[in-house]
């Protein structure tokens, strides 16, 4: 495999997702209990053989550092291998200039460092399983200039608001780069995953940044279309982009199903997370748990439904939990009825008694608040 480098941008300032973000990046969100969002792509990177990967932060950054730490969850080798932690200060007079090419130019002289001939660019707010040493032979062996990885999917008019999608032609050479205007069902989404020679990454950010300071990436190579040669390459088995609350809600929800949950995991492409040893969930001799992801340290008296529980959660005695994502050391109360509600870390729903949402618009809990 022809040598890379992996970069991870922050999708913070692409997306305003109520609530959570307010406490900590897009990539730090919890996800299926025990993992974070930027578990995916670093473990996707790491599995393939790319063992210098930077990702770039902006905006609380505390959570997701604390979570990386030095990288030796990832299996990333340790005498040749490096996870970098890039910081990027967010401009907090217009969010226009809150932009990866930004970010990028802040740790310029350390891109332009790097010995690998390759660059394998994605982002943390998407969650799929990809080998990308296939991905970048497969680059080298079509000769584009950049390759662009994406997913088609058939609810386009409902989901993925916010995203970009690939207008291709037959022989998937990619015509435009659009926003998805959810006025069609079929799209070609773009997983925001590029592949492309280092010394053409550096050519497009300098260019981009003369250009103006509110180009984005994508919008870079969105404009070179007419003269690089940029094909599409489709992926293939689960994907979920977490742009909106209702997004991150349904993603975690979907990995009840255990078809799709097999879809993502697999025993021989471990997704690597920061490990948090505790005891055993206890179920006391009410509970009633059905059709639900329960993670380790959590006390369960009441009734657990189509749910996602985070570490050490406790749902208090006659209690109904329902279509519900439950974060680390959240609290229930006794005999409160929670449906269709996204609940933030350390929040406890005690006084109030019936905390229901419609499943097209889930509630949301604020992180350490009682209610």
């Amino acid at each position: 495999m022809a040598k890379a480098f992996g970069i991870i941008t922050a999708a913070s300032n692409r997306y305003d997702i109520e609530g959570l973000q307010e406490y900590r990046p897009v990539s730090a969100f919890s996800f299926a209990g025990r993992y974070r969002l930027v578990d995916f792509p670093i473990s996707n990177m790491s599995n393939s053989g790319i063992d210098r990967i930077q990702v770039y932060i902006s905006g609380n950054p505390r959570s997701l550092v604390e979570h990386l730490g030095t990288g030796r969850n990832y299996n990333i080798n340790s005498k040749r291998g490096k996870l970098q932690l890039l910081f990027h200060d967010e401009a907090n007079i217009n969010r226009l200039y809150n932009t990866d090419i930004a970010a990028f130019m802040d740790s310029f002289n350390i891109i332009e460092r790097t010995r690998e001939d390759y660059v394998i660019i994605t982002s943390s707010n998407m969650i799929y399983r990809q080998d990308f040493s296939e991905l970048l032979d497969q680059h080298i062996k079509s000769e584009a200039d950049v390759s662009l990885l994406y997913h088609r999917v058939d609810n386009a008019r409902e989901a993925y608001r916010g995203c970009s999608c690939l207008i291709l032609n037959r022989q998937k050479g990619v015509q435009s780069i659009d926003m998805n205007m959810c006025n069609a069902d079929t799209r070609n989404i773009f997983m925001d995953t590029y592949v492309l020679k280092k010394s053409l990454f550096v050519d497009l950010i300098r260019k981009a940044a003369k250009t103006s300071s509110m180009y984005h990436l994508s919008r870079a190579v969105a404009m070179a279309v007419d003269e690089l040669d940029i094909r599409g390459i489709q992926h293939k088995g689960y994907f979920a982009a977490v742009t909106d609350l209702k997004s991150y809600f349904d993603a975690n929800l979907e990995m009840i199903d255990y078809e799709k949950a097999k879809s993502l995991f697999d025993a021989k492409w471990p997704f690597y997370t920061r490990t948090t040893d505790s005891c055993p969930t206890q179920y006391f001799d009410d509970a009633s748990v059905k059709n639900a992801l329960i993670s380790n340290g959590c006390l369960i008296e009441g009734t657990v439904e189509n749910c996602v529980l985070g570490r050490g959660v406790r749902i208090g005695k006659g209690a109904v939990v329902k279509n519900s994502v439950v974060l680390a050391y959240a609290q229930i109360g006794s005999d409160v009825k929670v449906e269709n509600q996204v609940i933030d870390k350390w929040a406890r729903v005690i006084h109030a008694k019936e905390l229901v949402s419609d499943s097209g618009k889930p509630g949301y809990v604020r992180r350490d608040d009682t209610l």
